[in-house]
């Protein structure tokens, strides 16, 4: 008979795969709560995979949150954790840039490719969770990687250094360079701050209005996708925020600066 203590081993595992659909660690907490306790009051005469149950539960309270939003998601760091070795902070890099990099897929692409990508369930399993067809899964999948392609069309080393020229022409104050290298619907937010910008024309006041007053370096991290920021003023430089880029091509279509002192410190800067 499945165990309550069973089930609940299960916590660290759910919690990281409804932050990668949800894209917010406090949403993920509530979603994994209410798995829990769904799976604990169906618990009695259940028989079958426990895992591919608990998913399927998460998987669509995770779905069913996001259909409640009323406002555009706000990417959220992971959890902070209470360690500055090298192995966090590649684990925390590499984990902000893929939950960006999905999060410009629809709800259910991303649910897709996660159960099958992600998880290793087959179009069938991943089918029964979503409440749809092997072929619905498929085909979900199917753009969802067509997507990611485009993302990752540069390369690694050729992102690596896309992104080093973005970061040397925030070291350099220059706007137009900044500008130059953003696709023409280019989106700037700063969880959690509640700003947001979109487009040429927003993202050039912004940077003339704000940012560009200060001096700026920026160090790269395990992902070529994921910089760290350091503000330059007249009492010195510190790290402010973790910078994610989301590539299209060879230009950056998006921009998610995580402001967050304690989650900065969390990788050790």
């Amino acid at each position: 008979m499945t165990s309550f203590e069973e089930v609940a081993g299960y916590r660290d595992e759910l919690r990281a795969h409804c932050y990668r659909l949800l894209g917010s660690m406090e949403d993920a907490e509530d979603a994994v709560q209410e798995t829990l306790q769904r799976a604990w009051r169906n618990l009695d005469g259940f028989e079958g995979s426990v895992r591919a149950w608990l998913y399927k539960i998460a998987t669509n309270r995770a779905l069913t949150l996001i259909g409640q939003r009323k406002r555009p998601i706000e990417l959220g760091p992971p959890m902070v954790v209470e360690s500055a070795e090298a192995q966090v902070l590649i684990r925390e890099s590499v984990e902000l840039a893929f939950v960006a990099a999905i999060h410009h897929l629809t709800p259910t692409q991303r649910a897709a490719l996660l159960l099958r990508d992600v998880l290793g369930y087959s179009a069938r399993e991943a089918a029964d969770m979503l409440g749809t067809s092997a072929a619905a899964v498929h085909s979900a999948v199917r753009r969802a990687r067509a997507v990611l392609a485009e993302q990752d069309s540069l390369g690694e080393e050729g992102q690596r250094e896309a992104a080093a020229r973005y970061a040397a022409a925030w070291t350099a104050g220059d706007l137009d360079a900044i500008v130059g290298m953003l696709t023409d619907d280019a989106k700037y937010t700063m969880p959690p701050l509640d700003e947001r910008y979109h487009g040429h024309a927003e993202i050039r006041r912004f940077l003339v209005d704000g940012p560009l007053a200060w001096g700026w370096r920026f160090a790269p991290t395990a992902s070529p996708k994921v910089w760290v920021t350091y503000l330059i003023d007249d009492s010195g430089e510190r790290a402010v925020s973790v910078d994610v880029l989301v590539f299209r091509g060879p230009k950056i279509s998006a921009v998610v600066s995580f402001v967050s002192d304690e989650f900065v410190r969390s990788l050790g800067f």
